[in-house]
């Protein structure tokens, strides 16, 4: 059985490499390899599907920068975000707004696993642990 999983994880690798053009996912490229499966149908369909749905979502999460945010934000301060995170990570990363009322003010930035927290809400968080 491990020998089924790590031929599942082998597939959607390549799977995954092939939708990668000069390393930056590609939605026509991604098209293509489910059209692919969707013909083809290899052995578990299924888990390959999920283990490359997987792949495919924390690479465009690495390239997205989630901006929560209590009060207004403006696309001045969006693109700034987007600038210092191509910046950081020596990419591409685009900045998106969301709305999160339990900030209470500040701002928490999500970069696929990354989360810089600059909130009220963080640091009475971290006061209130330290009492």
């Amino acid at each position: 059985m491990a020998s089924g999983k790590k031929q599942i994880q082998l597939l959607a690798r390549q799977f995954f490499k092939l939708s990668l053009v000069d390393g930056v996912l590609s939605a026509e490229r991604v098209g293509g390899i489910l059209e692919y499966i969707a013909k083809h149908r290899p052995a578990n369909t299924l888990a390959v599907l999920k283990a490359y749905q997987r792949l495919v979502t924390a690479e465009f999460a690495r390239g997205q920068a989630v901006v929560e945010h209590a009060g207004a934000v403006n696309d001045a301060m969006l693109a700034a975000i987007a600038a210092a995170m191509t910046k950081k990570y020596g990419r591409k990363v685009a900045a998106v707004a969301k709305p999160n009322s339990a900030l209470l003010a500040g701002l928490r930035v999500r970069v696929g696993d990354d989360t810089y927290e600059s909130s009220v809400a963080s640091q009475l968080s971290t006061l209130a642990a330290a009492v």
